[in-house]
C-alpha cells in the first residue's frame, strides 16, 4: 500500500516561488506539449462562448486555453504568475494573429478585477497548484457576472488514492499542492453559489518516461518516481492506472471538467 507524506508547506509566498520556479524552467516544454485539445473542446462547449463575451483566463500559463477562447470571444484577458509563461502566451498570441487579448501578471488568489467584469471566467490544470483552491473559485466567481459562467478542468483523482497521487506528483512537480476528488471539487462549487450546468470525466494518457522529459523532479525523485510506477502495475493504487504497452509504461490521468452558472443577483 502507497503512503503519502501530507504536504507541510503552508506559506503562500514561498508556495508561490515553487509555481514560478518550475513554470519558469517548464515553460518552453509546457507550451509546446499543452497543444494537445484534451480538455479544451469541452471548455468551449461547456461555457457557450460567443463573440459577445469577455473572457479571463485564471493562472492562463502558455495562453492555449486563452487563444482558443479568444479566437470565438470579443476579448480575453489571461493572468498568471510566471513571467516566462506570459511570454509564451505573447508569442502565441503573435503566432496566431490575434489581437483581442490582454495579459496580466498577478497573483490569482486576489483577482486585480473589479466584480462582475467577465462573462466567462475559465482555468485549466491549476487547481492542484493552489493552497487554496476554494478561495481561488470564490475569486473567479467574483469577478463573472451573474448569468455567466465559470469552467475548471483538472485532475480528479478517486477519493481513497488522492492521498498517494499527491505523493506521486510532488516528486515529479514540488509546486503541486492538492489534487481534489471530484466529489470535493464539486462541493468548492456548490459553496460557491455556482450551478453546476456540464460536466464530464476522461483519462488523459501519456507515455510515463515522456512525461517525466518535461518535468524538474528534485534530485533522485524521478528514480523514486519509476520505483513508484513499477511497483504500482496491476495495482493502480496511485489512481493512474499505470500499464504497459509496447514495452513502454503509460499512465492515465483522470481529469474532470465542470461548467458552473453563477447565480443572477436578486433585486
Amino acid at each position: 500500500m502507497l503512503h503519502a507524506e501530507p504536504r507541510t508547506e503552508t506559506d503562500p509566498a514561498v508556495h508561490n516561488g515553487l509555481i514560478v520556479d518550475q513554470f519558469t524552467r517548464q515553460a518552453v516544454l509546457f507550451a509546446e506539449r499543452n497543444k494537445l485539445e484534451d480538455s479544451l473542446p469541452l471548455m468551449l462547449q461547456f461555457s457557450g462562448v460567443s463573440a459577445s463575451d469577455t473572457v479571463l483566463d485564471v493562472a492562463c500559463g502558455p495562453g492555449i486555453v486563452a487563444c482558443a477562447f479568444a479566437a470565438v470571444a470579443r476579448h480575453v484577458t489571461g493572468i498568471d504568475i510566471t513571467p516566462a509563461m506570459l511570454e509564451q502566451a505573447r508569442a502565441l498570441k503573435a503566432e496566431r494573429g490575434l489581437t483581442n487579448l490582454t495579459w496580466v501578471q498577478g497573483d490569482v488568489t486576489a483577482l486585480p478585477f473589479a466584480d462582475n467584469s467577465f462573462s466567462i471566467v475559465v482555468t485549466r490544470y491549476t487547481f492542484h497548484h493552489f493552497l487554496s483552491p476554494e478561495a481561488v473559485l470564490r475569486e473567479m466567481a467574483r469577478v463573472c457576472r451573474p448569468g455567466g459562467r465559470v469552467v475548471v478542468s483538472d485532475i480528479t483523482p478517486e477519493a481513497a488514492k488522492s492521498a498517494a497521487y499527491d505523493r506521486f506528483e510532488t516528486l515529479r512537480d514540488p509546486s503541486h499542492a492538492h489534487a481534489l476528488p471530484l466529489g470535493a471539487l464539486r462541493s468548492l462549487f456548490a459553496r460557491a453559489n455556482l450551478r453546476q450546468v456540464e460536466m464530464a470525466s476522461f483519462g488523459r494518457e501519456m507515455e510515463f518516461e515522456f512525461l517525466l522529459t518535461g518535468s524538474f523532479p528534485n534530485p533522485g525523485d524521478a528514480e523514486r518516481m519509476r520505483e513508484l510506477i513499477h511497483g504500482d502495475l496491476g495495482k493502480d493504487e496511485i489512481g493512474i492506472g499505470a500499464h504497459v504497452r509496447d514495452e513502454k509504461i503509460f499512465v492515465s490521468f483522470p481529469v474532470t471538467v465542470i461548467a458552473a452558472e453563477k447565480t443572477l443577483q436578486e433585486g
